[in-house]
């Protein structure tokens, strides 16, 4: 099982919000006495284990073996600890034992002694700001910062969330460029059949006007069969639409799986907009159509 394994002290239950579903999280007498001793997320406990209970088990990490005390309530949601895969798809350790024993050996204080990461809770979100200054200023003061550019980053919820904003904002631009473009070509598309459509039927609205079809009935004529096959090439859109999300549903994309599903708004949407663009883009068609002069259009050929 390729899963995350990381080195923790007995408060990152807390801080993080993990609940233990089944015996207990890493203590301070593990930490300090360089423990084996591991706490598994839903997702390794399941994939090990196939629902039989794994506490007092032996896993193996990097060659070494640890004792399972603990199994964590499913938390689902991405994790941002060394990557972005399921929160519940990792395991903990003893921060001391991850240092020593599984990442930085025995000797001396190599990458795996130093600490890579801390997560940090505020009392409240109002103190947020007040609680990275005083961070700020104690890693500065640890790190023997002067003048230097600060040799560490401080990430709060906040900037997080500001960067999916950013990110979201840039997608949704990016899709709607190309939905635009997508709309704009299938108009012209509608747009020319009509115009060819008109053209070979001449003769035919020369005769519905001989025979006392006004113009708005021959208006209305062409742009109903605009909107109609605008809303059918829609149609055949959210079919393959629907079908591509069942495929990505049964690939079981990412970790958690990616789950895509197409609602009846959507469905309504896309339907409404495929109206539109019919009837926008065949009104040049119908007019043309209904401007005709009947005695012209009779002798046609």
């Amino acid at each position: 099982v390729n899963s995350q394994v990381n080195g923790v002290t007995p408060e990152y239950a807390l801080v993080r919000n993990y609940q233990v579903a089944d015996g207990s999280f890493i203590t301070k007498q593990q930490v300090d006495a360089l423990s084996r001793v591991a706490v598994l997320g839903a997702t390794v406990a399941q994939n090990l284990f196939n629902g039989d209970d794994p506490l007092g088990k032996t896993i193996k990490i990097n060659q070494s073996n640890f004792q399972v005390i603990g199994v964590l309530e499913a938390k689902g949601g991405a994790s941002f600890s060394g990557g972005f895969g399921s929160q519940d798809d990792v395991v903990f350790v003893p921060i001391t034992t991850a240092q020593r024993r599984l990442f930085g050996g025995a000797r001396g204080f190599g990458v795996g002694q130093r600490v890579s990461m801390i997560y940090v809770s505020a009392a409240s979100e109002s103190q947020v700001s007040t609680a990275i200054a005083e961070i700020t200023a104690v890693l500065r003061e640890r790190h023997k910062l002067t003048y230097q550019q600060d040799d560490f980053t401080i990430i709060s919820q906040q900037d997080i969330l500001g960067a999916f904003t950013q990110i979201t904002t840039i997608l949704t631009a990016f899709l709607g460029a190309i939905a635009g473009i997508s709309l704009l070509v299938g108009g012209i598309g509608i747009m020319n059949i009509m115009l060819v459509s008109v053209t070979e039927r001449t003769r035919e609205i020369g005769i519905r006007k001989a025979v006392g079809a006004k113009r708005r009935d021959i208006l209305a004529q062409f742009l109903v069969e605009a909107i109609v096959l605008s809303v059918f090439g829609g149609l055949g859109g959210i079919g393959l639409g629907w079908l591509i999300s069942q495929v990505v549903n049964q690939l079981k994309i990412g970790t958690p799986p990616l789950t895509t599903l197409v609602s009846a708004e959507a469905i309504l949407l896309a339907v409404g907009f495929s109206a539109a663009v019919g009837l926008f883009f065949g009104i040049y068609p119908a007019t043309r159509a209904a401007s005709l002069n009947p005695i012209d259009a009779l002798r046609y050929e």
